[in-house]
């Protein structure tokens, strides 16, 4: 992270970190979200995947990992911290999960192959995953959001990183 403003984006995201492992996060619900944005931009500006703030979330995303494979976040956990990290799996959720496993180069790991097991496992014929579920807020409590492509994008991508590697990982990047 040589430019001094990647090192002050670098500093500030270290310094949100919560101390459970994870980052809060807003459009998408919620500490899955912003752990799952965090881990691959950090990785991107030259973070090393052992890095402790690196080792943190990976432990708290494995810690919060649900029964069947996949990741879920309550909206509730903008308001009650037993919510943190707990809800039902959904499609975008569990994908934010594994794009910042795959990122901190977990790829390996029972983690991420109970994440991809339950992806491809609820994917529906046609291609596409049931999401019910508001997985977007705008402004907790005051309105949420059920981004339809979140359900479609988030999920892709994450199985393209999964069978084709991390971008940034892959020879010539």
């Amino acid at each position: 992270a040589g430019d001094p403003r990647t090192r002050r984006g670098v500093e500030w995201l270290l310094a949100a970190q919560e101390r459970n492992g994870a980052w809060f996060g807003r459009w998408g619900v919620n500490y899955v979200y912003g752990t799952g944005a965090v881990v691959p931009a950090l990785i991107a500006a030259g973070l090393p995947a052992s890095h402790p703030a690196i080792r943190r979330a990976v432990g708290w995303l494995a810690s919060v990992q649900n029964k069947d494979g996949g990741w879920g976040e309550d909206l509730r956990s903008y308001d009650q911290v037993s919510w943190i990290g707990r809800g039902v799996s959904t499609a975008s959720q569990t994908a934010w999960a594994l794009i910042a496993l795959l990122a901190a180069g977990e790829r390996e790991t029972e983690a991420v192959r109970r994440g991809v097991a339950h992806l491809v496992g609820t994917q529906r014929e046609e291609g596409s995953w049931d999401e019910p579920y508001f997985t977007g807020t705008g402004f907790p409590w005051d309105f949420s959001i059920n981004y339809h492509l979140y359900r479609q994008v988030f999920p892709i991508t994450a199985l393209g990183r999964y069978v084709h590697g991390e971008p940034s990982l892959r020879k010539g990047s």
